[in-house]
């Protein structure tokens, strides 16, 4: 079924509070905005006193740590649904294009340890986890999942995650933000 014949169905009631801290991206579908040979994805998500998340996302290249921070809200503060709006201002040490995407939780088990999140476009996809890698049944599972929603699992490459996460700043940093004004023209 493609998602013009049904609604995607959204988590309801998501506690912000316990899903905020750290996920390790464990598959996605690939997107302009990241380094094609990204490792050790990850997003790091903080409650602010406003009720808004901050967001930082960070990947690793070549060695090297690229990062770009943002900040997320519900798209409708009246709704029980995960439907949350992301955004990123382009350049990051230049903010004046705002960049504003869908997040929606579509799914996330009882004790927030994996989740799956996608788009209504059916365009962006991730599978997330608190750890570092993730049981195959579990993947699979969120798969199926996916693929109940409309969306080409074909599409999804694996994040590849060491077992020892790297510390945020053992790794010289990327020129900020450069890797992601080049993603945005394509190079």
């Amino acid at each position: 079924m493609g998602k013009t014949e049904k609604e995607m169905s959204v988590v309801k009631g998501l506690d912000l509070e316990r899903y905020m801290g750290r996920w390790y991206e464990i598959a996605c579908f690939p997107s302009r905005f990241q380094p094609r040979d990204g490792v050790n994805t990850r997003a790091t998500y903080a409650l602010r006193p406003d009720g808004t998340v901050s967001v930082l996302n960070e990947t690793w290249s070549g060695g090297k740590r690229s990062y770009i921070e943002g900040t997320a809200y519900k798209a409708d503060p009246t709704s029980d649904e995960a439907k949350l709006k992301v955004k990123f201002y382009v350049p990051p040490f230049l903010p004046i294009f705002p960049i504003v995407g869908d997040y929606w939780v579509l799914h996330i088990d009882e004790d927030y340890q994996y989740a799956l999140i996608g788009q209504p476009s059916c365009n962006y996809l991730w599978i997330l986890c608190r750890q570092t890698h993730m049981d195959e049944d579990v993947y699979s599972m969120l798969v199926e999942k996916a693929k109940e929603e409309g969306y080409d699992v074909q599409k999804l490459q694996k994040t590849p995650q060491t077992d020892t996460p790297p510390e945020e700043h053992t790794a010289p940093e990327d020129t900020k933000g450069i890797w992601w004004i080049k993603s945005l023209f394509g190079k």
